[in-house]
């Protein structure tokens, strides 16, 4: 009977395979080249171009480099969507599964350790020294993969694939984490320490902070200051709510409910939300790091004025060489 609900639950998963593989297809295509875009601008800008470098500097490339190692994997999931058939083989399948549960993983954990960073300069700022003790965030980024890396390994190796029959047409699917009922405890493990302790930390530093402000405890700040704070704690507590709850309450579900078929539709949308991660995470770089504003702004500023000096150059009837306009700059 059990055999009988699980391919049920595989032919609805291919029929909306074919219904969702135009949109997918298309989403894909433009996540993967803006969060290149915009990781490989973050990793730039924290590991070449910062002199001073901060515990915050060395969450932040933790975050660039995550974002582009799952990013890696996406051209993988459009052949799959533009096919709508798997051709590389049961193992690279496993790893597609274990990297979309890695991810949030690490992800989640990086964005509590900058919202203690951020609770320690804002709310207690005693200890500002401690922020730039860089072997500490390197040893708390070191530890916090290799833990996550220990945790998902099994994901490996733990179950038998049901759609085997299908000589694996179809992949990464939720429900690949969670065939298996006994793994019910280290699944229960997993949403616990990688999903719910990284979002109170990160909930509980922000509302304390946002209170801080609110109540006049932190007065170095002038009011617009505190105001543009508050809206900024607010902007990443809700890009984790949206990218990443809808994910880790859909997987809960799954896991505890017979119904799996009633979830396809919602396993899909909350893993693209959660995709969708790597490209806001400019939000995050923006508005945290000086450093990130400051390289953004000069590129488009230097930009704007190549164009203006171009302008005036052709109208002037003469054309400056580059060198030229590089010491106007200096």
């Amino acid at each position: 009977m059990e055999n009988g609900n699980q391919s049920q639950v595989t032919t609805l998963y291919i029929r909306q395979l074919q219904e969702y593989g135009i949109a997918a297809l298309v989403y894909y295509s433009i996540v993967l080249p803006i969060g290149l875009l915009v990781n490989i601008t973050a990793l730039w800008v924290f590991s070449c171009t910062t002199k001073k470098r901060t515990t915050i500097t060395v969450y932040m490339m933790n975050v660039a480099l995550l974002d582009l190692m799952f990013l890696l994997f996406v051209p993988f999931r459009i052949f799959y969507y533009a096919k709508q058939l798997w051709p590389f083989g049961d193992v690279f399948c496993r790893i597609m599964g274990a990297i979309t549960v890695f991810y949030p993983s690490v992800t989640l954990w990086l964005l509590a350790f900058i919202s203690a960073d951020r609770y320690m300069a804002i709310v207690q700022p005693k200890h500002i020294k401690e922020l730039k003790n860089i072997s500490k965030a390197v040893t708390a980024c070191f530890g916090i993969w290799i833990m996550t890396i220990v945790t998902t390994t099994p994901l490996l190796f733990i179950y038998e694939d049901p759609d085997k029959e299908l000589n694996f047409t179809t992949c990464f699917k939720l429900f690949d984490i969670v065939h298996l009922k006994q793994n019910r405890i280290l699944n229960f493990a997993r949403l616990i320490f990688f999903f719910l302790i990284p979002l109170v930390i990160m909930i509980g530093c922000y509302t304390i902070i946002i209170y801080s402000l609110i109540s006049g405890r932190t007065s170095r700040l002038k009011p617009k200051a505190k105001k543009k704070s508050i809206r900024i704690m607010v902007t990443l507590i809700l890009q984790v709510l949206v990218c990443f709850v809808p994910f880790h309450v859909c997987f809960l579900l799954i896991m505890i409910l017979e119904q799996q078929e009633h979830y396809i539709a919602w396993a899909k949308v909350s893993t693209f939300l959660m995709n969708l991660s790597t490209c806001l995470d400019v939000i995050l770089y923006y508005i945290v790091s000086k450093q990130f504003q400051a390289r953004v702004i000069s590129v488009i500023w230097y930009r704007n004025y190549l164009r203006s000096v171009r302008r005036k150059s052709t109208r002037g009837g003469s054309v400056r060489s580059l060198s030229n306009v590089n010491s106007e700059m200096v």
